[in-house]
């Protein structure tokens, strides 16, 4: 497959900016204060020794040696198959959040009333701190109970990235729906089309590229929750608890630290890499984003 002029262009200035991201990480090394920059207990600029700031090529090779002298599996495979695992449970919270939140964002726009009385709750339940969910979220979990069926952690983390990612796929998807002229709602209501066919052939097709912008920011908000709730909820296996277990050594083994860090950044790029996949397979329906 040949790249498009675009395309390149995209993929050098990403590299330019990982390239950037390190000059300026081993100038500032170079040339700031080993102990950092404080005001009082405020941190201002951090700290440049080798405990705090390796030396980026440190962690580059530190990926590709084993993970401690017990294990033989390399830190960059240990560190993909936790991201791989956080990818599979974002990835069904997303789902989830998209499903809830597109339905929820039809309701609204069909009926004024529901628009009026749930988008205020929907605001506000944004506003709940995280940390404090994903203890009530295990705790109501554990207590169902349907035959064999066993509530496990990973579920859990999973309703967790659900809850931050419905609100801006209802949000983008309410915006879309309502973005159609009035000039063309006329058109379709003088051709006798009902509700139905007025969202399928209009509102729907002009809510695409605002779908896929809530989208973007739907799925960086569950990979976020889905890190942090495996954190949270002490859900093992994913790049969250990997980044707490490797934390845990870096008094000892700095370089190491960092790699779940640099997996989880990975880890964004291919969500959002996905959804431009979407965009992609829907480009006729953004045509109106050129203009």
């Amino acid at each position: 497959m040949r790249l498009s002029s675009r395309q390149t262009r995209a993929i050098g200035f990403g590299a330019l900016g990982v390239l950037s991201l390190a000059v300026v990480w081993e100038g500032y090394k170079l040339l700031g204060p080993p102990e950092g920059i404080s005001i009082g207990e405020t941190v201002l600029l951090p700290r440049t020794t080798e405990l705090a700031m390796p030396h980026v090529w440190d962690s580059v090779a530190r990926a590709f040696q084993p993970a401690s002298s017990a294990s033989g599996e390399l830190v960059i495979v240990a560190v993909a198959k936790a991201a791989a695992s956080t990818l599979g449970i974002a990835g069904l919270g997303m789902l989830l959040g998209a499903v809830v939140g597109v339905l929820l964002a039809l309701l609204m726009q069909r009926f004024l009333l529901a628009d009026r009385a749930m988008l205020p709750w929907l605001i506000l339940s944004q506003t709940v701190p995280l940390i404090a969910l994903a203890p009530l979220v295990v705790a109501w979990g554990g207590k169902l109970q349907l035959g064999p069926f066993e509530w496990e952690r990973w579920m859990s983390v999973a309703v967790i990235a659900s809850y931050l990612a419905f609100f801006p796929v209802a949000i983008g998807t309410l915006r879309g729906l309502r973005s159609p002229e009035q000039a063309h709602l006329d058109l379709f209501r003088a051709q006798g089309a009902g509700w139905w066919k007025t969202l399928r052939y209009l509102r729907l097709p002009a809510a695409v590229p605002h779908l896929l912008a809530a989208l973007r920011l739907g799925t960086a908000t569950a990979i976020i929750g889905t890190v942090v709730a495996e954190v949270s909820t002490g859900a093992r296996g994913g790049i969250g608890r990997l980044i707490v277990e490797y934390a845990q050594s870096g008094s000892s083994d700095p370089a190491k630290a960092w790699a779940p860090i640099a997996g989880a950044v990975v880890l964004g790029l291919v969500a959002a890499g996905a959804v431009a996949l979407a965009g992609l397979m829907l480009h006729n329906y953004r045509r109106a984003e050129a203009r």
